[in-house]
């Protein structure tokens, strides 16, 4: 799989949000996979960076991946219903502009065989020039926001870094 229109310098990088990966009591599953899709899809990296449930640490990694001029930073985890699901509080706070039907898309990705994916509080939206999504902490999850982003991610990164419309 690939990605249409992506440019072939295109960076990414995937935050994985898991207080038990982040402590060392469990291995990173979700991460690792979603790296590896987004490099088939064409990025040109797609560092891994696990953080703690923690609104300060989930927006400073944000915060630094769109300092650094990453294309797209997609979360992996935290988006349920458990207390310490923070990742839509932590991402909103760095949104400059939301992107709602990407955010729909996502859920409704895949719902009538995973019901539960409505239960999703994912965001998704733009900061500077870099696209920040919410995915499900969950391996299939993960290969369901990738086929997801798949078709548009590259028509939205042209679009950011000024491209045709």
């Amino acid at each position: 799989m690939t990605a249409e229109d992506l440019p072939p310098d295109a960076r990414a990088r995937v935050i994985t949000v898991s207080d038990r990966s982040h402590g060392g009591l469990r291995h990173d599953t979700s991460g690792p996979l979603l790296s590896a899709l987004l490099i088939e899809l064409g990025f040109s990296e797609a560092e891994v960076v696990v953080v703690p449930d923690e609104i300060p640490a989930i927006e400073g990694a944000l915060r630094e991946a769109i300092a650094a001029g990453i294309d797209l930073v997609a979360t992996t985890g935290g988006t349920g219903f458990a207390p310490r699901d923070v990742t839509p509080e932590a991402t909103r706070r760095v949104l400059e502009r939301e992107a709602p039907g990407l955010a729909e898309a996502l859920r409704q990705f895949n719902r009538d065989t995973v019901p539960t994916t409505i239960l999703s509080r994912a965001v998704a939206g733009i900061a500077v020039a870099t696209v920040v999504v919410n995915l499900p902490g969950s391996t299939g999850g993960v290969r369901d926001g990738v086929s997801v982003l798949a078709p548009v991610i590259g028509h939205a990164i042209t679009q950011l870094r000024g491209g045709d419309h």
